[in-house]
């Protein structure tokens, strides 16, 4: 039971996050923090680098083996997922399933380390991350001063991916390519994993399972509380978003799971882009019996296998 005064809990979402009324966080996953290292097993070399000393904002960068030749490389910029709240570009289960992406499609990644709710709410995340994508396509033209990305990368082979509410920074920053830039680099395409997307009214499968949609709806509110249109608003509900058509990339891989709720706002946002007048591909991938963000969890199940060999595919489309 709560307990009164500054212990009172004011925002409880069990095995996630728990907030007291005297403004303290605790974070009950997601808090492990493993160093940069070269992976044993794959030979990828990881670093991390700080690119906003003021907010501290910070990426972990990882560059692949076996690149005999020093041939310019695809690469992919990575949000973590986590809800916006819990979670690094540090912790264990994304350092892993980054060293094994690499190592199978031979990319160079900058996995982006935004600040998080509730200390720093919506949209503090997508401003940090739009602000590492400037960061990276800073070094386009020769500035910047990671040797990493001025040595391996071909910035005419960029792609954004990420998981759950990484997936949905994904997409906004794709909607930002679109609008707002950044020049020197060329934005091929994305890779959303069970996106993070919602709307107030339900869709789907989620008419039958209203409990679960309560508590990702409960969920945006907490981590973007000054969200005008609640859960339509268009960084949450794609569909919403005016500006959908103008997304800044030319094929979109979709990921969901057979079990996972998010699957009918996955399906959905397909639709609604075809329909939008956006003149790229989308596909849908979908790993049947699978649950949300699965492959996390256990990385080395047949689905999991399947679907990294997939992404690691979809990013080798344009060699």
């Amino acid at each position: 039971m709560a307990s009164s005064g500054a212990e009172e809990i004011v925002h409880d979402f069990p095995s996630i996050i728990r907030v007291y009324r005297d403004g303290r966080v605790e974070r009950l996953r997601g808090t492990d923090i493993v160093p940069p290292s070269t992976n044993h097993d794959t030979g990828v070399q990881s670093k991390d680098v700080v690119i906003d000393p003021e907010t501290g904002l910070s990426a972990r960068l990882y560059l692949p083996n076996n690149n005999p030749h020093h041939n310019k490389l695809p690469f992919l910029v990575y949000f973590h997922a986590g809800g916006f709240c819990i979670e690094t570009a540090f912790s264990s289960t994304y350092h892993n399933y980054l060293n094994s992406l690499v190592a199978k499609a031979k990319v160079v990644v900058v996995s982006v380390d935004y600040r998080r709710a509730p200390e720093h709410p919506l949209p503090i995340a997508y401003d940090d991350s739009w602000a590492a994508v400037k960061w990276v396509a800073s070094h386009s033209s020769g500035g910047g001063g990671e040797v990493w990305l001025k040595d391996y990368v071909d910035f005419d082979r960029m792609f954004f991916a990420g998981h759950s509410a990484g997936a949905n920074i994904a997409h906004n920053m794709g909607i930002r390519v679109g609008s707002d830039g950044p020049d020197g680099v060329k934005l091929v395409g994305m890779v959303l994993i069970h996106p993070y997307f919602g709307g107030k009214d339900p869709i789907g499968g989620e008419k039958t399972n209203m409990g679960r949609k309560a508590v990702c709806d409960k969920f945006w509110g907490f981590v973007n509380p000054s969200a005008e249109d609640g859960c339509d608003d268009p960084l949450f509900n794609p569909a919403k978003d005016p500006k959908l058509s103008s997304l800044g990339c030319n094929k979109l891989l979709v990921c969901v799971g057979e079990k996972d709720l998010l699957k009918e706002r996955g399906c959905y946002y397909k639709e609604e882009l075809e329909k939008s007048g956006w003149g790229g591909v989308v596909e849908i991938v979908e790993s049947a019996g699978e649950d949300h963000v699965f492959h996390l969890f256990n990385p080395t199940c047949d689905s999991a296998l399947a679907m990294l060999d997939r992404v690691a595919s979809f990013l080798n489309q344009d060699k």
